[in-house]
């Protein structure tokens, strides 16, 4: 695989771009707007700066790094040429699917179609396309240049010559490709986002405040991140889907969004993304002050 497109440039979408970019793949990133590619650009560059500041790469890697991706606004023209499209658009299959029909059209044949969703099944985009064999999860974790994981999840129909495709080109960016079958939710999120679900419950019912559940979790359990601040760093919306996405495929209480979370996400308080969430961000990103609920 030589040509990769990844669609979306946020903050997913341009790490992923980012990890191929650094490890000498060609790179098409695309999204709406030319906006959202210059910030996506910009985002970029100051993650490679903070690899050459920590010794990781040279100034030389960097700016071969950023001359190996094209940022574009017309997916059909990114999608030419590419061997693998890896899509990380929003966490809405409405969206999903009207991409995955647009791929299935505008890809060469070969093209393996990839999604970096963390919660929709797999073998339903394969569904929207006539290639269902060649559509698998890469489900990459946050931040992405730093994180070694890549859930890789096998759709019902995903032929055993694309997922062993998938595996080696993850090795080839020094992460780590790991398994998972297409359930709701497939290993990560169907274990995490009940942990946090039941931190924020555990808010909800006054048995502890923010700063606490959070640095009970992280002295107690070894945890780096409190359940809290991992849910703003996430965002309230996507905690709030992969819970939904949870609780309608299997049907057990035990998924059902808290109370919290959904009131939160309707006022629009998303965590860092929009500088308040358990965590006030506005006057200082880096060290927020624990809101009181």
């Amino acid at each position: 695989m030589k040509n990769i497109t990844v669609i979306g440039s946020g903050t997913m979408g341009s790490g992923i771009a980012h990890c191929f970019a650094q490890y000498g793949l060609k790179v098409s990133l695309v999204d709406l707007t030319q906006e959202a590619l210059d910030n996506a650009r910009h985002k970029i560059a100051n993650n490679l700066d903070r690899q050459v500041k920590k010794e990781l790469l040279t100034i030389a890697d960097k700016n071969a790094t950023l001359d190996r991706i094209s940022f574009l606004t017309e997916l059909q023209k990114a999608v030419a040429k590419a061997d693998l499209i890896v899509e990380a658009a929003s966490e809405n299959s409405a969206v999903k699917k009207k991409i995955f029909e647009q791929l299935d059209q505008w890809a060469p044949e070969h093209c393996i179609l990839a999604s970096n969703t963390s919660s929709i099944s797999i073998t339903s985009l394969a569904s929207y396309t006539k290639r269902p064999e060649n559509v698998i999860g890469m489900h990459f974790m946050n931040p992405v240049p730093v994180m070694r994981l890549v859930e890789v999840i096998k759709g019902h129909i995903t032929s055993s010559s694309t997922l062993a495709k998938i595996e080696a080109l993850t090795k080839q960016i020094e992460k780590v490709p790991l398994i998972a079958a297409d359930y709701p939710g497939f290993v990560a999120n169907r274990i995490l986002l009940p942990m946090i679900n039941e931190a924020i419950e555990t808010l909800f019912q006054g048995v502890a405040d923010v700063a606490s559940i959070d640095e009970i979790m992280k002295l107690g359990m070894a945890h780096p991140m409190g359940p809290l601040r991992l849910a703003d760093f996430i965002g309230l919306d996507v905690c709030l889907s992969i819970l939904e996405v949870l609780h309608q495929g299997f049907g057990k209480d035990k998924y059902a969004p808290c109370p919290l979370l959904k009131n939160m996400v309707a006022a629009g308080k998303l965590g860092l993304k929009s500088k308040s969430g358990f965590y006030d961000y506005r006057d200082d990103p880096r060290n927020p002050r624990p809101m009181t609920f």
